[in-house]
């Protein structure tokens, strides 16, 4: 696997709201098509499909940071990606499934004991059966944090999923406190364009992506960005 060295530190949320803001103003209402045409043929077959979209609404988003002017034309080039970006789906979605059986099936089981559950026997068999869900609901948006980078490094490195999984984790977790701002801050974000007659919340969904992809850009700068200071005076001396 390549030298995959990342930065931390770097997150500052507010400024990657702001920085997300100005490179995608121009083409505002393209980036917002790509990424909700998207999400939308993504739900089409959820999981199967899901992978390869995300990669592509990524690949969209690398190329408007770069400051190009985009299209739909690299939407679909996630499914040159599709059998690593399927497993990476799978892996963030097992935990879903898993966390969907554990509230219905409880629920199934309640009703089908019926009368013959009593009262003593109900309000513990609830109080268990919330405490397990809010401890996997938990341990399930911990996982997901730490695999928030793992889509666009596939789309920016074209890692597989076990490699985009594991860089990920190690990158979200050594730059916590930024990524732990930047969710509270696409939060608010989301609930004032939930303000603007619920739907404006749709609209902030471009917003968000773009954060995250300056985020990502700060943790894993590209090339152009890892010459931060001017080369040294005798570089060209011998050429």
């Amino acid at each position: 696997m390549q030298n995959l060295e990342f930065n931390t530190g770097v997150i500052r949320p507010v400024e990657c709201f702001k920085e997300a803001w100005d490179r995608i103003k121009d083409q505002y209402w393209m980036v917002f098509g790509v990424v909700i045409v998207g999400l939308l043929v993504a739900s089409v077959i959820p999981i199967v499909i899901m992978g390869p979209m995300m990669i592509g609404v990524y690949l969209c988003l690398f190329e408007k940071y770069d400051g190009r002017t985009i299209g739909f034309d690299k939407l679909f080039k996630g499914f040159d990606l599709f059998l690593q970006s399927f497993i990476l789906s799978l892996i963030i979605f097992i935990p879903v499934l898993v966390m969907v059986v554990l509230i219905y099936v409880p629920m199934i089981a309640m009703a089908v004991a019926g009368t013959r559950m009593s009262e003593d026997e109900l309000l513990p068999f609830l109080i268990g059966m919330i405490a397990v869900e809010l401890i996997f609901a938990v341990i399930m948006v911990c996982l997901h944090t730490l695999m928030m980078f793992a889509f666009p490094l596939m789309a920016d490195k074209g890692l597989s999923a076990w490699q985009s999984i594991r860089l990920s984790a190690s990158a979200v977790w050594k730059n916590m406190a930024g990524v732990v701002g930047l969710f509270a801050v696409g939060f608010v974000v989301a609930m004032l364009g939930y303000l603007v007659l619920c739907v404006g919340i749709y609209l902030t969904i471009p917003l968000i992506f773009m954060a995250n992809v300056v985020a990502y850009r700060k943790v894993f700068p590209g090339p152009a960005e890892r010459f931060v200071s001017p080369p040294p005076p005798n570089l060209y001396q011998n050429l």
